[in-house]
């Protein structure tokens, strides 16, 4: 699977990018009929808590599921889309 970072309006550090291609490695072992993951980090009104967006986007045949959360820390938003992406693949490969 193909994975691409898109970090807006900053560089993400490999550190993060590191953290994100193992998280991600986790959904690719869910399926092997993944073939594109777009992952896009975002920050929302830099001064206030509670403001890193981390979307996940899923390419399936037929099908891409699509999942976007907001935490404190980029690591935690995409944690927390993996989780939520790990339901949804379980729900299309019941379906």
């Amino acid at each position: 699977m193909n994975t691409t970072i898109n970090s807006v309006k900053f560089k993400a550090d490999e550190k993060l990018e590191k953290f994100i291609h193992e998280k991600v490695a986790k959904l690719d072992r869910m399926t092997d009929r993944a073939t594109k993951c777009d992952v896009i980090l975002k920050v929302d009104k830099p001064e206030s808590d509670n403001n890193k967006i981390a979307e996940i986007q899923l390419a399936l045949p037929g099908q891409t599921l699509f999942n976007s959360k907001q935490a404190d820390t980029f690591e935690q938003a995409v944690a927390d889309c993996v989780d939520a992406m790990r339901v949804q693949i379980e729900k299309y490969k019941n379906a």
